[in-house]
């Protein structure tokens, strides 16, 4: 009868050296953390442009001078080019199986999302200081 050393063998086997499994925990609760951030953030901002619909230039100038819309205009930015990296990210780190591929869309992808959220970042910040 001859042995099946398959058979014997771990699953866990295969998964050494691909890294820890805190790391995919961890990006999943970041996620759902954001997700759940973008909730309130997006009903204020919907909201908020709504309620300036048919206003003029300087009604929604005046109303993003307002520190707490100031404020949660950069949260907004800021949490919704985070969120959309990390969900880019996993798409990247599921679909794209070439190494330098994914390294290199992966770093891409978190400048591109840096560079959008300074820029929104900035014209809030411009908006709110009058420049």
């Amino acid at each position: 009868m001859a042995s099946n050393n398959k058979t014997l063998r771990s699953p866990l086997a295969h998964a050494r050296g691909l890294g820890s499994a805190k790391y995919g925990t961890e990006h999943w609760w970041h996620q759902r953390l954001s997700a759940l951030a973008l909730v309130p953030l997006t009903v204020w901002f919907v909201f908020g442009v709504i309620g300036h619909l048919g206003a003029g230039h300087a009604a929604f100038v005046a109303w993003m001078k307002s520190p707490f819309s100031a404020v949660m205009m950069i949260l907004t930015a800021a949490v919704t080019f985070h969120h959309a990296q990390a969900g880019m990210q996993v798409v990247v780190e599921d679909y794209v199986h070439v190494e330098w591929q994914k390294l290199a869309l992966i770093i891409a992808i978190k400048f591109l999302s840096f560079a959008l959220a300074a820029a929104c970042v900035l014209a809030v910040v411009k908006i709110f200081i009058g420049a």
